[in-house]
């Protein structure tokens, strides 16, 4: 058996590396990862594959950065010819980016299964591109992945048939698992006291791209910096953003920072504030309060079962004040949170890596 694995972006990386894992192991099968290029900085895209012992990928695509339709146009152009030659069983495509849906419909035109690690989710907001993207995919894929249960019950209702829905569990927590005792002394390299002080990350094009919702956000986090250290690892895109406002007052911004240094300032914090989808479910499983920017999530099960809350722009110094009250930390003193309890979510446990591996290689259901 043949198996392609077709990551792009950031995020991709840490749910490709417990099935790549899983995949190794197995006698017969060949496993191989194409490598899209869509984020091509060594920051973003090199070090995760150190950090999260993946092999090197067979195939680089380098389609580099586009506007959405040129850079899905170019990973169905360069990766149709790679199907052609290495002609594999399955397609594994992963999570919401313009590669997975690109390389989705270069297999499935070619006869190719396709199987969709992450699917199910939505966030019902049609003006997110990731949106578009997992819609289509989910509806082109053979096998659906899923990692929660509202997920099933959202394929459902949308008619796709049982047989194609697979409840494996969450693979970014598979990884979370295996590496979180090596993530350990970012806060401390940077000079930040263990739950105490607030971590950023923003990237959405509905808060970073219109500089009006832009300036309210940065308004928000100076005043939360007023008061306690809050440190921003700030995306390229992000930055460049930034450069057009009025400044963000006491707010450290930092270089974006590689998995491991990412899950130990996660980990760490007495909060987060995001508009990440991933960090959204890590703080859920670490029992660290979170602050998600945006007025939906693909990831309701953060918000129903775990420690996130939706907020709208203006409100972050008045939430963040709320949350840290809650979780016992309001004055950010080192050592002054609480012991962390995190709900115990069915198979965020670690081993979806491992049931995806029993589900193509040895036709198990799991429902």
């Amino acid at each position: 058996m043949r198996i392609i694995s077709v990551v792009g972006a950031r995020p991709n990386f840490v749910k490709l590396a417990p099935v790549a894992h899983a995949l190794a192991k197995r006698p017969g099968v060949e496993h191989l990862i194409v490598h899209t290029g869509q984020h091509y900085d060594a920051l973003m895209s090199d070090s995760f594959f150190r950090e999260l012992d993946i092999p090197a990928p067979s195939v680089n695509l380098e389609v580099g950065s586009a506007s959405h339709a040129k850079q899905t146009a170019a990973v169905m152009e360069r990766f149709e010819g790679t199907c052609v030659e290495l002609k594999p069983d399955w397609v594994l495509v992963y999570g919401d980016v313009n590669s997975t849906v690109a390389a989705a419909l270069v297999a499935v035109k070619l006869g190719i299964k396709v199987a969709h690690v992450e699917a199910g989710l939505r966030s019902y907001d049609r003006t997110m591109p990731e949106e578009h993207n997992r819609i289509v995919t989910d509806h082109l894929a053979d096998l659906l992945l899923t990692p929660s249960r509202d997920a099933i019950a959202t394929l459902k209702g949308e008619g796709v048939p049982e047989g194609r829905i697979q409840f494996v569990g969450n693979v970014m927590i598979d990884t979370l698992i295996r590496l979180r005792g090596r993530a350990r002394g970012a806060a401390a390299k940077l000079g930040l006291p263990e739950q105490g002080f607030v971590l950023v990350t923003l990237h959405r094009p509905g808060n970073v791209d219109d500089p009006a919702t832009l300036g309210v956000i940065c308004d928000g986090l100076a005043g939360l910096a007023k008061d306690r250290p809050v440190v921003f690892p700030v995306h390229p895109r992000t930055r460049a953003r930034l450069a057009e406002t009025k400044g963000l007052g006491n707010v450290r911004l930092v270089d974006p920072v590689p998995y491991l240094e990412m899950l130990s300032l996660t980990e760490s914090a007495a909060l987060v504030v995001t508009d990440s989808g991933g960090v959204q479910e890590e703080t859920t499983f670490l029992g660290v309060p979170c602050l998600t920017v945006r007025p939906n999530t693909e990831r309701p099960i953060t918000v129903k079962e775990g420690t996130n809350r939706l907020i709208e722009p203006g409100e972050i110094v008045e939430a963040s004040t709320l949350a840290l009250e809650l979780s016992g930390s309001p004055g950010l003193r080192p050592g002054s949170g609480k012991a962390r309890s995190a709900p115990a979510i069915e198979r965020w446990d670690g081993r979806a890596g491992e049931r995806i591996a029993e589900v193509l290689c040895d036709g198990k259901r799991f429902t």
